[in-house]
């Protein structure tokens, strides 16, 4: 809504607003350009203009959405489902990834993971192995190991905690 109403005030009329991605219709000036990228960043948004940081938004938003926002189990692997998203070879992405957030695709998906296993466990609605099931781990097992490596906790010991601490997903 803030992006919608900033390009409205430039006289930029979008034909489309979503996450992270806007089109517009318009012809847009430099000068347009120029406003727009200052009002965002008053807000804490940012106007990306360089095609290689847009790939990586893309792909960050693709893992949370599929992790965070969806209970769908894609039915290829990530690389392959990654690629077909976004018409890029993977090796393009991953490197391209890696090079801009200094972390593996690998990484930030399963930190992502991690963290909704967090959330899952601070909500206290489902068990380890319903969360598991949920998140598509091979077992409980493979769940409470990778938790384990990727926090220092059990997931157990995790949940008995008085202090919840998880992580924004911004700053993952």
């Amino acid at each position: 809504m803030v992006v919608k109403s900033e390009l409205e005030k430039l006289g930029l009329h979008p034909t489309s607003v979503e996450l992270g991605e806007v089109e517009i219709k318009d012809k847009v000036s430099k000068e347009q350009l120029d406003q727009l990228s200052i009002a965002l960043q008053l807000t804490g948004l940012e106007l990306m203009d360089d095609n290689k940081k847009i790939l990586v938004e893309k792909i960050k938003t693709i893992i949370i959405e599929l992790i965070h926002y969806s209970d769908e189990q894609i039915k290829i692997n990530l690389s392959d489902h990654l690629s077909e998203k976004l018409n890029h070879n993977y090796t393009y992405l991953s490197n391209l990834f890696s090079e801009v957030k200094g972390t593996t695709i690998e990484q930030f998906y399963l930190a992502n993971k991690i963290e909704k296993v967090k959330e899952l466990l601070v909500y206290d609605e489902l068990n380890l192995t319903e969360i598991a099931w949920k998140l598509h781990y091979s077992s409980v097992s493979h769940l409470s190991n990778q938790f384990k490596k990727m926090t220092g906790l059990t997931p157990s010991h995790f949940k008995n905690l008085k202090h919840k601490r998880r992580i924004a997903l911004g700053n993952l």
